[in-house]
This record gives C-alpha cells, sequence and structure tokens, in this order.
C-alpha cells in the first residue's frame, strides 16, 4: 500500500499536478500511522527523490510531510540533501526578493503570506525590476521560505549525524546570512546551524585549580551548557571533581533528553559564573559557539557566581538531546599549564 501511494505521488509530480501530489501525499502520510521506524526510513528513501521533480514552493509544502516522517521515527539523513538543497534556493531567491522590493518601493520587505495567491500576485507586482515570471518566482520564495526551513529545523534536532556533517552547509548559511535581518522567523534556524556536535572544551575550575576534558553535543544555548557542566563536574574532591555543585537531578534530566513538568515551576540555580580563557563572562544567553578558542580549544573557566542566577528548566531546542561526557580530569601539571594561560579572575567582565 505505501508503495502504491509512492508511486502514485510521483506520477503526480511527473504530471505537474500539485493538487493531486498534496493529496497523494495526505494519504501516504495518513498510511504511516502505525508503521514502525524502519518502514518509516524505506519510504524516506523513496520520498526523498520527489523533490527534484517539483518546483521549490510545492517542495517546500511537501517538505512537512517529510519533516513529520523525520518526527514519527524515520533516519532523517536521506532527507537532507533535497530539504537543504530547496531551502538554500528559496533563501537566495528571498534575498533577490528583498533587494527588488527596497530598489522597487523604497519599504522594507513585507510580512509574507503563503496562503493567499492574491497576496502573491499583488505583491510581486510591485516588483518593477524583475521581468514578470521572475518577480513571481521571487515572491514565491518569500512567501515559502519558512515552511522549507520547517523540516529542516527537525531534521537537525533530530540528527547528531546532520549536525556534523550537514550537506550543503556552507552555501546554506551563506544564503541565510543574507535574509536574516529581514527574517526573524528564521532566527531559529541559524540557531540550529551554530549548535556544536562532538566538540571538546576543556573547563578549569579556578577555585581547585582543577581542570577537565568533555565533549558536548546537541546544547541550544549556554544556560543548557551551564546547567549540564556544573553535573559534569560535580562530585568527590578525593576523585578530582567539585564539590557542593551538584544541580537537581530534575534541571539536569530537563537540559539533556527529559520532558519538563509543565507543573514544576522550581527554577534552575546557577552553580558558576562561567567565563572564556580571555576573561570575558560567557553569558547564558549565548551559545557554546560564541566560546572563543585558547590554542585551538573552547576553555570555559568555572568561576563563583557574583550573584544569584535562576532561569526555567528545558531546552531550547526541545526535540534535541543533548549530551556532555567526561573524558578525562586533567592531570595536575596539565591543568596548571592551562590556568596560566588564562586571564585572571576579573580580568575582563
Amino acid at each position: 500500500m505505501l508503495d502504491q501511494h509512492l508511486d502514485d505521488l510521483f506520477q503526480a509530480a511527473a504530471d505537474r499536478d500539485p493538487d493531486r501530489l498534496f493529496e497523494h501525499a495526505s494519504r501516504l502520510y495518513a498510511a504511516t500511522e502505525d508503521a514502525d521506524p524502519a518502514t518509516l526510513s524505506a519510504v524516506v528513501v523513496r520520498l526523498s527523490g520527489v523533490f527534484a521533480l517539483v518546483p521549490s514552493g510545492i517542495g517546500a509544502r511537501l517538505g512537512i510531510v517529510a519533516g513529520a516522517l523525520a518526527e514519527h521515527g524515520a533516519d532523517p539523513v536521506p532527507l537532507a540533501e533535497p530539504l537543504v538543497g530547496q531551502l538554500t534556493e528559496l533563501l537566495e531567491k528571498s534575498a533577490g526578493f528583498a533587494a527588488a522590493w527596497r530598489e522597487a518601493t523604497g519599504e522594507e520587505p513585507p510580512e509574507p503570506d503563503d496562503n493567499d495567491p492574491g497576496w502573491l500576485a499583488a505583491t510581486a507586482a510591485r516588483l518593477t525590476g524583475p521581468p514578470e515570471q521572475e518577480a513571481m518566482k521571487l515572491t514565491d520564495a518569500w512567501a515559502h521560505v519558512y515552511m522549507a526551513a520547517m523540516p529542516v529545523l527537525s531534521i537537525l534536532q533530530l540528527s547528531p549525524r546532520l549536525r556534523a556533517e550537514l550537506p550543503g552547509r556552507d552555501r546554506l548559511a551563506a544564503a541565510l546570512s543574507a535574509v536574516l535581518e529581514d527574517r526573524e522567523d528564521l532566527q531559529w534556524l541559524a540557531g540550529l546551524l551554530s549548535v556544536l556536535q562532538d566538540e571538546r572544551l576543556v573547563v578549569l575550575h579556578r577555585e581547585t585549580g582543577r581542570g577537565y576534558e568533555v565533549v558536548i553535543g546537541g546544547i541550544g544555548d549556554n544556560f543548557q551548557l551551564h546547567t549540564l557542566l556544573a553535573d559534569v563536574v560535580s562530585g568527590p574532591a578525593d576523585h578530582g571533581l567539585v564539590e557542593g555543585v551538584q544541580p537537581d537531578p530534575r534541571w539536569v534530566l530537563a537540559a539533556s533528553d527529559g520532558d519538563v513538568d509543565p507543573e514544576d515551576d522550581d527554577p534552575v540555580h546557577g552553580q558558576f559564573n562561567l567565563v572564556d580563557a580571555h576573561g570575558k563572562w560567557i553569558w547564558n544567553e549565548g551559545v557554546p559557539a560564541d566560546i572563543p578558542h585558547l590554542d585551538g580549544v573552547r576553555v570555559v573557566v568555572l568561576d563563583p557566581p557574583p550573584y544569584a542566577r535562576s532561569w526555567s528548566p528545558g531546552r531550547r531546542f526541545p526535540m534535541m538531546p543533548a549530551t556532555i561526557r567526561l573524558e578525562r580530569i586533567l592531570p595536575e601539571d596539565e591543568a596548571a599549564s592551562w590556568m596560566a594561560r588564562i586571564a585572571p579572575e576579573g580580568g575582563a567582565g
């Protein structure tokens, strides 16, 4: 049955019949309701081939179905190339739309509307620079680019492999950068593209002089990092760890791969002041990718908190489990060598 739905979908794409295409896509999705991950993954492998047969605006709508299949257990990796490709194309055309709109009207680009054909036609008509057909393509891209971003948001959250090795990442990042100031709705995508995967950190506890090598992945912001670092370095001093900083296990679970209890309003309490190797504070509102390198490694210094900090438990990207692994406790001489290279406490702020 699933193969028949896929055959029908491909035939509709070949016939350039979007109504039939969406009808068969809907039937395909409904038919996968009770499918196991292996079956869903097989569907996704075939489905990934249809994006080359349809315009990117239609592909953006089809991508919603593909992203939902990944969320329900399909391997997202086969979807990455077609979904990233069509998103990048729409981002590049969106940049063209914004430039043409400003040139034609002197105004900031309008809020997009992907449901109203009348809006598309009226908006495209105001682009006096490009030919009519090109103006419609640019406007269609502006209208559908967020829809095309949605399944990419899903597969990036679901797959550590894609976060580490996303096909077309550089071109996607460049295209996104060109429109980000005009499209606040794409900030989440920018955030996910900055997530570090399998990244080594050197963590130094200034008060004790102890050092640690940890490996992180899937951490969406420094609120998460703060909580998970406190957990991974906490323990008995005679084991080389830091006493008295163990966060509540509920906070750790919510920051890693657990759910947040909606009835639990107990906030997370910060255990440290995070500082980089150059003495500047690492703000919780930032992301791990912002932490600068020292000798090729990102360094986090754990200082005493200058004041009480608290925040809500959870993860910025709920579908993305975070990982942190204590690789080793640094030998005393190695920790001392790192400590000698960092800025003194209060060196920047």
